[in-house]
């Protein structure tokens, strides 16, 4: 009983590679809906793999975590979903308060600083997960406030992880509903006879398919490669998964609206550069020597990758929301893609995604 996972911890330091304290980085994905991990997987592993080939990066012991969002397995909730019962599938806030709670929980799992927090955390999410990902960010930093600095211990007694940088992938962050597949959907949402029983129907249509059948359909139909189809297959024949999916893509469509975060979660990156900036002057005054040495540019800390034509995206709307932040151009890189990468990376583009998020990483944690 739990949530699926996907784990890749990084290599065993070497003997005697001990002259630099590494620095731990989690990089903790979020997907999206369907929130299945084992879609990511290619993509999850090639990033590992790119990660560790990286010269740059050897400074950095980077740990690759993402695991399933709630409901989507049978089998990470006791009881079947029944609405009779007042047993619902999971709301995308229930998904946001899930993924806070890991976030804080997750400690580095071996060598000398098994059990310590991290020292930095990566927030990377793709479509509905992006969002949840400015949420943990968001809330992190009026928390943070709450406290007026002055940090207090969780309940298991360890300071909570700052959060203060992601990697959004063909995020849906506003207004999703008007995008061309949220319109189609939000559909549901305005007939209250249909929307109550979409997953009724969902379970209908499936029902009398045979796993083979279904199998058979996303591979050669839909042209899924296997790994992909295996996912695929697995989620429309089980107890609950797509009754989830539909319940909680509903929600998106009422919850997903204006960003209400603007002022506040860019405070974030403002907090970011005065620390950086004390970092900054301290180390100038210890280099007064090396004064005509150029100060190096402010790192990014927000990498959104957005699709050129994304159909749960809102061109107006994604158009409206880079233009808002062109003033954070220091801290936030914002990407439109022009090599028609669809929305679904995970299916078929894993690497070619992966080797441009390799790519942020190093411009984030990369040594010159």
């Amino acid at each position: 009983m739990g949530l699926r996972s996907l784990s890749y911890p990084p290599k065993p330091a070497a003997d005697g590679d001990t002259a630099v304290k590494p620095i731990d980085v989690l990089i903790y994905f979020i997907t999206g809906n369907p929130g299945l991990i084992d879609y990511y997987a290619p993509f999850l592993s090639h990033l590992r793999e790119l990660l560790d080939d990286s010269a740059s990066l050897s400074a950095c012991r980077f740990h690759i975590y993402g695991q399933d969002l709630a409901g989507f397995g049978d089998d990470d909730h006791e009881q079947p979903f029944d609405a009779s019962a007042g047993r619902w599938p999971f709301s995308l806030e229930y998904q946001i308060r899930l993924a806070a709670r890991t976030v804080r929980s997750m400690r580095i799992e071996e060598g000398p600083r098994q059990g310590v927090p991290y020292d930095h955390v990566l927030l990377m999410g793709h479509s509905v997960g992006a969002y949840i990902a400015l949420q943990l960010c968001h809330r992190a930093l009026r928390e943070g406030r709450e406290r007026q600095s002055k940090p207090e211990p969780d309940v298991d007694g360890a300071l909570s992880p700052r959060l203060n940088s992601a990697v959004l992938l063909f995020p849906a962050l506003e207004h999703i509903a008007r995008s061309p597949a949220g319109w189609k959907l939000d559909l549901l949402r305005r007939m209250p006879l249909l929307e109550a029983n979409a997953y009724r129907l969902a379970r209908l249509i499936l029902w009398p398919w045979p796993r083979a059948a279904v199998s058979w359909f996303v591979r050669r139909v839909m042209g899924f490669p296997y790994q992909a189809a295996e996912v695929t297959t697995r989620w429309l024949k089980s107890r609950d998964g797509v009754w989830q999916a539909l319940h909680m893509g509903l929600d998106e469509m009422r919850t997903i609206e204006e960003g209400a975060w603007d002022e506040e979660l860019w405070g974030i990156e403002r907090e970011a550069e005065v620390r950086e900036e004390a970092q900054q002057q301290k180390h100038e005054q210890e280099q007064q020597h090396r004064a005509d040495k150029p100060a190096p540019a402010p790192t990014p800390r927000f990498y959104f990758f957005f699709g050129k034509h994304d159909h749960w995206v809102a061109n107006h709307y994604r158009d409206l929301f880079i233009e808002r932040r062109r003033k954070q151009v220091e801290r936030t890189r914002l990407m439109v893609d022009e090599g028609g990468l669809p929305h679904a990376f995970c299916i078929r583009h894993s690497e070619t995604v992966a080797e441009k998020v390799c790519t942020w990483i190093q411009e984030m944690y990369g040594s010159p």
